[in-house]
């Protein structure tokens, strides 16, 4: 893990084990601020004559995705969200400290510039995500869909349905869909949670009255989250506005439709769920990280 975790002698199949089981146990806790999020993002805007949006806010879009489809349906996607968080959360945690060393060289004394804190971090989301995007994709379209006038049948029966419809019907190449801003914005917020939980755990471990516990990574985690926010809005919101509507040609298509149609705050939509989602998500994650990882620790000797 970083900073203080790099002086542990973890395996790369430790620290991947490790980092696929607490991004999984964050995304079960958090996948409904997640699904809330994804509909804001969709919703397009509506005119002065045109009725009101559907959804209104984190609690609200919670309360009438949980009204109109089940509380069921806030956990739509969770299959291939865990299929994601299994290989991405893996990578790019697990290739976080080898990439960073990589990066500082092997004779590295002292701290490690935020520089290449941000260079590793944005280095292993690109491998991860590019790996990865298929699940995401399927993720993504399923938490699009939402109440079905009765008798219409469900685009998909589940994740597993979902990946072999979409090869069937659109080709294998198809998995990769929004492939180019999933890896911008992946590669983007790893390097901002990655390197900011790196920072700011560093720095207030360095405060008198401070140390490595609890506390220190709740803070850590609530600061990752927020960094991770405010610079990978704007790229989520075309990643799931590419994924979910395929109206679009390319990422710049649904750049230009999204600012032409919608205004520029529209790259903002949906910013508290996402904060709610990705600070909530971090603090777990890490937390949970911080504690998973300590099991894997090679004794001397070993």
């Amino acid at each position: 893990m970083p900073e203080h975790g790099s002086k542990a002698d973890i395996s790369f199949a430790g620290r991947f084990t490790a980092s696929a089981i607490a991004a999984c146990f964050a995304e079960v806790c958090t996948i409904p601020l997640d699904t809330a999020k994804v509909r804001l993002q969709l919703q397009k805007n509506v005119g002065a004559d045109a009725a009101a949006p559907k959804y209104r806010g984190l609690l609200g879009t919670a309360a009438t995705i949980a009204r109109e489809e089940g509380a069921a349906a806030l956990w739509k996607g969770i299959v291939p969200g865990l299929h994601r968080q299994c290989i991405y959360g893996g990578l790019r945690i697990g290739l976080y400290e080898p990439v960073k060393s990589f990066y500082v060289g092997k004779d590295h004394v002292g701290d490690v510039p935020l520089t290449k804190k941000i260079a590793a971090g944005f280095t292993t989301g690109a491998i991860a995500i590019s790996i990865a995007n298929p699940t995401d994709l399927v993720k993504v379209r399923l938490q699009a869909e939402g109440k079905l006038a009765p008798g219409v049948p469900r685009r998909y029966a589940g994740a597993m349905d979902a990946y072999a419809k979409i090869v069937r019907q659109e080709g294998f190449a198809a998995l990769w869909t929004g492939i180019g801003p999933n890896v911008a914005r992946n590669a983007i917020i790893n390097a901002a949670e990655l390197a900011s939980y790196d920072q700011v755990k560093q720095t207030i471990l360095k405060l008198p009255g401070f140390k490595d516990d609890v506390v220190t990574h709740l803070l850590s985690g609530l600061g990752a989250g927020f960094f991770a926010v405010c610079v990978g809005s704007p790229v989520d919101v075309v990643k799931s506005r590419m994924m979910g509507d395929s109206a679009y040609t390319s990422t710049i298509d649904c750049f230009v439709k999204t600012l032409k149609n919608d205004g520029p705050l529209a790259f903002y939509k949906g910013f508290l769920p996402n904060f709610a989602r990705l600070g909530s998500w971090n603090v777990i994650m890490f937390l949970t990280l911080e504690q998973v990882q300590k099991l894997f620790v090679r004794k001397p000797g070993s």
